[in-house]
């Protein structure tokens, strides 16, 4: 493994790519600690620490997917959220707009257009966004609960056009940063980003462990993590393998095809996007709740919703979860269109016949391995909230749920990038 890094360095373009994605990520820290103009980052940080030991659910996962900077009102507050959100719905209008989908059949240009299209509804969101994070911080108690600080000083008009215009360029400039590393540094660049977010938040969560609950918890956790980050690995690699035989055809006078492969069907096959589609949907009836405070129906989402340790907010999270594995799946992958290109090119499933049959079959499978694969994010999902109750580990529990799907998931994809171009060179990779 270390001669694998050091032949990794060794090589001058691979060395390269891996300083200059390496120089981009200490870029996006900074940004993530550089306080918005017109934020008392003092009186942020004050409201802050009370907001997070409540075992507020709603405000630990806004807090690891930013890496910390969206509760401080930083420059890069909302970091890559409105990137992914935007991804997830031009996805699923693709299903439903025929010409999103003739785009996407075009190939590079078509792809290139629908990119497009991400980048101005990115934009879109994160002003609206930014405009939503601003209106609650004017008012003390909005963004924290039981806060009375004024985390803006100055409200005047001016001030707060230029936290909205500075919170949304901090993002435009985050998807720079993500192209840039997909470009010219190793890795998809915005999966990197999200995962240098969730990881800068584990010391500080480890230590804050260490110091509340002494040595004993902070070396129980730190086995559970490494046990549940060696089952995801284990379950993120799994896959059903359907076998695939193409037929021998005359092409001219060679003869082509004959060949035997595979098609690969993951047991989490949806990766980490139900877990953000649930998170979504159940910080919406808390944000409105942010709006009325004192309604009857405010207070018992206040007493249910937000928090994790409560068995409605844990049951309403899995079957969330075990929802929109099954439909994400299903607009994702298309048996038919999968078994019409089968038929095209002449080849089947043995034992299957082409067309219509071969489509049940796939779908029969897809089902059976889906089953598995949504009790399993269901499950790793509500591990740091079960942790909320055991171990009293508040939200300072760091291995589990999305931080370890999305940490495993980048760093598998990470290295195999890295030990392929190794691979190329004629040197051993990572994974011997």
């Amino acid at each position: 493994m270390l001669t694998a890094f050091v032949n990794a360095f060794k090589t001058p373009d691979l060395r390269k790519k891996l300083l200059f994605t390496l120089f981009i990520i200490a870029l996006f820290r900074v940004g993530s600690v550089l306080p918005t103009p017109g934020v008392d980052s003092e009186a942020v940080q004050r409201c802050l620490q009370p907001a997070l030991q409540q075992g507020n659910s709603v405000y630990g996962m806004l807090n690891l997917f930013s890496g910390g900077a969206l509760l401080q009102l930083s420059v890069f507050a909302l970091t890559i959220m409105p990137y992914i959100t935007a991804s997830i719905i031009i996805q699923l209008l693709t299903v439903v707009i025929p010409r999103l989908e003739a785009l996407k059949k075009e190939g590079h240009s078509g792809t290139q257009k629908i990119t497009q299209y991400t980048r101005y509804l990115t934009i879109g969101l994160a002003i609206l966004q930014a405009t939503t994070i601003v209106a609650l911080a004017r008012t003390p108690g909005q963004l924290f609960q039981g806060c009375n600080e004024d985390l803006i000083p100055d409200e005047g008009l001016f001030t707060i056009i230029t936290m909205v215009i500075t919170i949304t360029a901090g993002t435009a400039v985050i998807m720079w940063f993500g192209e840039l590393i997909t470009d010219r540094g190793v890795g998809n660049g915005m999966s990197i980003l999200i995962f240098t977010s969730i990881v800068a938040s584990f010391p500080s969560a480890l230590w804050q462990i260490r110091v509340q609950k002494g040595w004993g918890t902070f070396i129980i956790t730190l086995a559970i993590g490494l046990v549940i980050m060696a089952a995801v690995i284990f379950v993120e690699q799994a896959q059903r393998r359907v076998p695939v035989q193409y037929a021998k055809r005359m092409v001219g006078r060679r003869a082509m095809g004959g060949s035997s492969t595979y098609i690969p069907l993951k047991v989490n096959q949806a990766g980490v996007i139900p877990v953000i589609f649930a998170s979504s949907l159940l910080y919406l009836p808390v944000l409105a709740a942010q709006f009325n405070p004192t309604a009857g129906w405010a207070t018992w989402i206040s007493d249910n919703i937000t928090r994790g340790d409560h068995p409605l907010y844990m049951v309403g999270y899995f079957l969330l979860i075990v929802a929109f594995t099954y439909f994400y799946v299903g607009i994702t992958f298309n048996p038919k269109d999968v078994a019409d290109n089968m038929k095209k090119y002449g080849g089947f499933i043995p034992g299957i016949r082409a067309g219509k049959p071969t489509e049940d079959y796939l779908q029969y499978v897809l089902s059976r391995i889906t089953a598995p694969g949504a009790t399993y994010l269901g499950l790793v999902s509500l591990i740091p909230l079960i942790a909320l109750v055991l171990i009293d580990a508040n939200q300072n529990f760091p291995f589990g749920g999305t931080s370890i799907l999305i940490m495993v998931g980048v760093g598998l994809d990470t290295v195999k990038q890295i030990e392929s171009q190794l691979q190329q060179r004629h040197y051993e990779g990572f994974l011997r």
